[in-house]
């Protein structure tokens, strides 16, 4: 019989610091069009997480944490390359890409784009969830 790998968490990693510094840099850069996330376009609007993000994270099968590159952990890191943005699976087996920068980018901002994305990307790597 088959082993099947299964999906425990999911960590989404922002292209920008988690420090007080580094969230005030990341804002007044992205205002200013001098800085840019993908991931952060999904999960948060002007000031805080969009609602319409919630609803979607809420709904998936595993939890979803998300941290900034400054903070990441380490195994999450070396499964990226220090690619960021990302999103790994923490799996039975260790850490997995599904999702990145390109990816991410092509959700357009988008919670629901982004869950099909995910969705879309375990089927790939044939990962199912726990």
């Amino acid at each position: 019989m088959p082993t099947t790998t299964r999906i425990r968490r999911l960590v989404g990693v922002y292209d920008a610091d988690g420090t007080l510094r580094g969230e005030l840099a990341y804002w007044v850069g992205a205002r200013l069009g001098r800085a840019h996330c993908a991931l952060c376009d999904v999960t948060h609007g002007l000031l805080r997480e969009r609602r319409d993000w919630r609803a979607c994270r809420s709904g998936l099968p595993v939890p979803f944490a998300t941290c900034h590159r400054d903070d990441q952990p380490e195994a999450v890191r070396d499964a990226a390359g220090g690619v960021v943005p990302v999103v790994v699976a923490d799996t039975d087996a260790g850490q997995v890409v599904l999702l990145g920068p390109d990816e991410i980018e092509a959700c357009a901002g988008s919670p629901e784009r982004l869950v099909e994305a995910l969705t879309a990307a375990a089927e790939r790597r044939s990962l199912d969830w726990a």
